[in-house]
């Protein structure tokens, strides 16, 4: 072996802690390493079982570089003692390796193929692994190499065209052209091509970027209330009380048609007829702005249990009509309900949240010429969420959470960043309000342009535009699907007739 596989595990994972965002550093050119020594590892290995093990590895240790952060809401909200805790974001990042690993058995096939096909086959491997992250045991796509180009905005662009996955390939395929240079002079060629294929269609799309649909004043309201005691009885007053004060500051100085408040930011069952209801409602039918709210909901049913819970978002208006809603489709594995509860002798990690069952949506919630299409807390980090938000009539997206799980982590910061590329993709503005930050908003070039503080209080307002149009990732997203799984299987099989010899190495390159 001319690698050392120990360290380009560190350097792999060195570039996750690096390039995907953190509040210390980030940088976002770092991330190249991780799919750069998992690349290496694997076209050098001399085996596949070999180029599996070295993957696994660098993705374990990338991976618990990123999602370290898990462990903080287990630990502190579980009631789980730190021993017992400590475990499991290593065994998520164990897990997650298996992924990095099957892409580095890609790059060890892919010296059966003429080194442009190569170039090609991984870029494709990539994106395959990002999608089979984001659909897999209840999917988990927090870990998409593009969205560690956020920060740059020029990078992300294509993202419009191909998604945030198809960019990630793309990433792959400049970085895998330069190594398989020294094979193929043309792989390089194609390496310069894509970058600039890509910086190109970012350079195009911010410079030619301009609103003709008329603006909309929205406010986000982040009640910073301590996670530790936000479902304690005896707070929830005040929590009412907080949002309510904040909410009618901010209506009074920058009169808004709509004010956001946050995931669960109701600790109660909001749609019982209560004494903490009522100031709520009175404020929303004595003002000018709509509202949308985060609660738990229920619906009786007959038979075991009596009842169903669910996640949900209100959209009230001062009409006195009765409330709109959406209720969340993609649930927290683990934190909002126990999968295999029949068979697992487990119960949820985190307490307070309730075991709570996916809505079933099917159109967008309505506020004047507003269609707000609703993503609760991490369903921002998945493409198809977003794109059926856009498919229902979405032409704002808004995105309420509560990130106070996470603590002052690196989970908010790359939580933001995640949601940003599904701006890009559906070519909508995001309102994103969280309970302790980071609340903001976002325009469909997926530019964050208020982004307020963690752990403090705040009411914000942005001016919005509602955009009824479709990208073109939007439009050609099963056909791009369709596409991936055509080229898989085309690879598949050159690389079952593949002639050239699967044990070269990188010494030949």
């Amino acid at each position: 072996m001319l690698l050392n596989p120990l360290l380009w595990a560190i350097v792999a994972a060195l570039g996750a802690l690096l390039g995907y965002a953190s509040p210390w550093v980030h940088f976002p050119a770092a991330v190249l390493l991780l799919p750069l020594g998992i690349m290496l590892l694997g076209i050098a290995a001399p085996s596949a079982k070999l180029a599996f093990k070295y993957g696994w590895q660098a993705g374990s240790l990338a991976s618990l570089a990123t999602l370290y952060w898990v462990f903080w809401p287990i630990e502190h909200f579980g009631d789980i003692h730190w021993a017992l805790a400590l475990p499991v974001p290593v065994l998520l990042s164990l897990a997650m390796g298996c992924y990095y690993g099957l892409f580095g058995i890609a790059a060890h096939l892919s010296n059966r193929l003429h080194p442009l096909l190569a170039t090609l086959f991984i870029g494709v491997a990539w994106t395959t692994m990002e999608l089979a992250q984001s659909s897999l045991l209840s999917g988990f796509s927090w870990l998409t190499l593009s969205s560690a180009f956020v920060a740059w905005p020029i990078v992300v662009q294509a993202a419009a065209y191909v998604g945030a996955y198809g960019l990630s390939g793309l990433i792959v395929l400049s970085i895998a052209g330069v190594i398989l240079s020294g094979r193929h002079k043309a792989c390089l060629l194609l390496s310069l091509l894509t970058a600039a294929c890509v910086l190109g269609i970012g350079w195009q799309r911010l410079a030619n970027y301009a609103e003709t649909s008329p603006a909309h004043s929205v406010a986000v309201v982040q009640g910073n209330i301590d996670q530790s005691i936000k479902w304690d009885p005896e707070y929830q007053q005040a929590t009412v009380q907080k949002y309510l004060r904040l909410s009618q500051q901010i209506a009074d100085s920058a009169d808004p048609e709509l004010i956001v408040w946050p995931e669960t930011a109701m600790p109660f069952y909001f749609q019982d007829n209560t004494p903490l209801r009522a100031p709520v409602l009175n404020f929303v039918r004595t003002g000018k702005a709509a509202l949308v709210l985060g609660s738990p909901a229920y619906q009786q049913i007959d038979g075991p249990g009596s009842f169903l819970l669910f996640n949900r978002a209100f959209l009230l208006n001062n009409s006195n009509q009765a409330p709109s809603w959406y209720d969340k489709e993609h649930l927290v594995p683990f934190g909002e309900y126990t999968p295999l509860a029949s068979v697992l002798p487990m119960q949820k990690l985190v307490s307070g949240v309730g075991d709570f069952v996916p809505g079933k949506n099917e159109r967008a919630l309505k506020s004047g010429d507003l269609s707000l299409g609703v993503l609760v807390c991490y369903e921002a980090i998945f493409v198809g969420l977003a794109q059926d938000r856009v498919d229902q009539g979405a032409n704002l997206l808004i995105n309420i959470s509560n990130d106070a799980w996470f603590g002052n982590t690196s989970a908010p910061h790359q939580h933001l960043q995640l949601t940003a590329l599904r701006a890009i993709e559906q070519g909508r503005y995001i309102v994103r309000s969280t309970n302790t930050g980071i609340s903001a908003f976002i325009d469909p070039l997926g530019r964050i342009k208020i982004a307020g503080p963690q752990f403090q209080e705040l009411a914000a307002v942005g001016m919005v535009h509602a955009h009824p149009e479709f990208t073109v990732f939007h439009q050609i997203y099963k056909y791009l699907l369709m596409g991936m799984a055509g080229l898989l299987a085309l690879f598949t099989f050159l690389l079952i007739i593949g002639g050239r010899d699967s044990t070269s190495n990188l010494g030949q390159i």
